[in-house]
């Protein structure tokens, strides 16, 4: 479904050039959860920016349903770390933008909205503004959007990071239900190893900057999942020791990039994430 093939990120700045990504090489399967992390500054959202088709790498090739990804494409949803809703636009009608950007007809989705706000817990919620919701409640407004253009791909960047301890669980519970049940396959980039052991198939974690790929990190445990007291506990503590110990590994120093060939070498000037 998603290809990373020798994938290469290096942006020019007034203050030089940064290399943020080298050499990543990454397949994500039709359906599956994959969590990104990696310290600040590693290319964790500039690999999301990759995949969504935002910015070009600057070498290697990133492909979705073996189709070069070149620009945004309507079947690749993104969801950012802010819920980034229209303040003068009702919850519903947040919801329904995709429809409205894509030249649908708004009658035919309305329904699909209803359906999605029902599945987080909204359906009362449709007629309010923004600003009478809560963080949490915003953010599920913000995954119903996502959601709305059945998107064959969902990627999120750290989209739980700004609310508290207990709404971010909560709403990482009900994004594990709505991944069983939908089964988008999902790029999820987050700080959180928590975060990530409850969620994912698979853990890829990054080493500092430049961004590459230090270990692929298995995630075997049944579905649902809990970070409570539950049967699975001792394998959840084992995956959270292992992605802990590899985040605090000393890394050593990244050997020189290798060389590109003339003419085929693209940069771009953008905040590294």
């Amino acid at each position: 479904m998603i290809r990373l093939t020798g994938v290469s990120q290096t942006f020019n700045g007034r203050s030089g050039t940064v290399e943020a990504l080298r050499n990543i090489n990454l397949t994500v399967s039709e359906g599956e959860f994959v969590a990104v992390i990696g310290r600040s500054g590693c290319g964790k959202s500039t690999l999301l920016r990759l995949i969504a088709g935002l910015i070009m790498p600057s070498g290697g090739e990133v492909s979705v349903s073996d189709t070069p990804v070149t620009k945004p494409r309507r079947d690749i949803a993104m969801m950012f770390q802010r819920p980034a809703l229209l303040p003068w636009r009702s919850v519903l009608d947040n919801v329904l933008l995709p429809a409205e950007m894509f030249g649908w007809r708004r009658g035919e989705h309305r329904e699909r909205a209803l359906q999605l706000l029902d599945m987080v817990g909204l359906s009362d919620f449709h007629k309010r503004q923004p600003h009478e919701l809560s963080g949490g409640m915003q953010q599920r407004v913000a995954l119903c959007r996502a959601l709305m253009q059945q998107p064959k791909v969902l990627l999120m960047d750290e989209p739980f990071s700004a609310l508290d301890a207990l709404t971010r669980e909560e709403l990482s519970g009900e994004l594990q239900r709505l991944h069983m049940e939908m089964g988008a396959t999902t790029v999820f980039v987050t700080h959180s190893i928590e975060e990530a052991v409850l969620l994912a198939d698979r853990v890829m974690v990054l080493s500092p900057r430049p961004g590459r790929v230090r270990r692929i990190v298995d995630v075997k445990i049944p579905r649902p999942r809990t970070l409570g007291h539950n049967a699975y506990l001792e394998e959840v503590a084992r995956c959270s020791a292992e992605l802990h110990e590899l985040l605090l590994a000393p890394d050593a120093p990244p050997a020189a990039p290798p060389s590109t060939a003339p003419g085929q070498a693209r940069h771009t000037t953008e905040r590294v994430g």
